[in-house]
């Protein structure tokens, strides 16, 4: 059985709200979208939240370090910026691309990021310097995950395929055709088995790691297609977001459809939903949508 209530519902963006991201404590999350503007939110205090950093475009991805309480933004056409989020400073930048970041992931104390022209790019985070920088592709790299211990990389791309990468050298392991549209979203799960990904063609797939990446299995998840894709803290459950305007509740070991959150029967999302974070805060689900609102999950999934 499980049980959707929705909590809360922050507005404050003007334009389609694209990522969500952890703060230094459970209960603090941050959100970028069209309208360029970082937000923080504080789930103790369901008002209004407080503006970061204002950019000149659109923002697609953010990622927080919480040993320097610092938040690198992807800012599109432009490159990485580092702020300082006590007092909203920024306290670097570098210009890494000319195309759009569509996401950015750590590895040690390296910044990975991936651009609208096929590049994965890695930068130290204590110098700004670009260490390593390849082109995987001649389209978007959409998404990027990074295999617990660190090996290996798997990035998603606009035609189609994911990519096995090595970490040390950015040498292609692996190239994976696997789907007939774009992979928006690609994450190992938590027990590092399997690699689960989620495309344009609103197919959810499941590729085992131990075996070369071969398909386990497949699911026609959605109606439209699957944005993100984002597990559960205690790693049991995981939920796809989709342009359908719905969310999705998976059970991860038997990968069984639990729930679908959605706009007549939980007061969801009126357009796509674009992100989703499992925060450990009460084990809130967040989700973002072109609607340009944040809302609040609470999910009690019971035998």
């Amino acid at each position: 059985m499980v049980e959707i209530n929705k909590i809360h519902t922050y507005t404050g963006h003007k334009g389609a709200v694209y990522s969500i991201e952890r703060g230094a404590t459970s209960n603090i999350f941050y959100s970028s979208g069209a309208d360029g503007q970082i937000i923080e939110w504080d789930l103790n205090n369901l008002e209004n939240g407080r503006l970061i950093a204002k950019l000149p475009t659109s923002v697609y991805a953010l990622r927080f370090i919480p040993m320097y309480n610092t938040l690198v933004i992807g800012q599109n056409f432009e490159g990485i910026h580092l702020i300082d989020v006590s007092n909203r400073k920024e306290i670097g930048s570098l210009k890494t691309t000319q195309s759009q970041i569509f996401d950015i992931q750590m590895i040690g104390d390296g910044i990975l990021i991936g651009t609208g022209d096929g590049c994965l790019i890695e930068v130290g985070l204590n110098d700004l310097k670009i260490r390593k920088q390849v082109t995987l592709s001649e389209v978007s790299l959409r998404t990027i995950a990074v295999m617990a211990g660190g090996n290996e990389i798997a990035c998603g791309f606009s035609d189609n395929s994911f990519r096995i990468v090595d970490s040390q050298d950015f040498e292609v392991k692996k190239v994976n055709e696997g789907h007939e549209k774009s992979i928006f979203s690609g994450v190992f799960s938590p027990d590092n088995k399997l690699y689960l990904t989620g495309s344009r063609d609103a197919h959810l797939k499941f590729w085992d790691v131990d075996q070369n990446y071969t398909l386990k299995q497949s699911i026609v998840a959605h109606m439209y297609a699957i944005n993100h894709i984002s597990f559960h803290p205690n790693g049991e459950y995981f939920a796809t977001a989709s342009m359908d305007k719905t969310i999705k509740i998976w059970n991860y070991e038997r990968r069984k459809l639990l729930k679908v959150i959605d706009k007549a029967r939980h007061n969801g999302h009126l357009t796509s939903v674009n992100k989703l974070y499992w925060s450990d805060f009460n084990n809130y689900l967040i989700s973002a949508s072109d609607d340009r609102s944040l809302s609040v999950w609470d999910i009690k999934v019971t035998s």
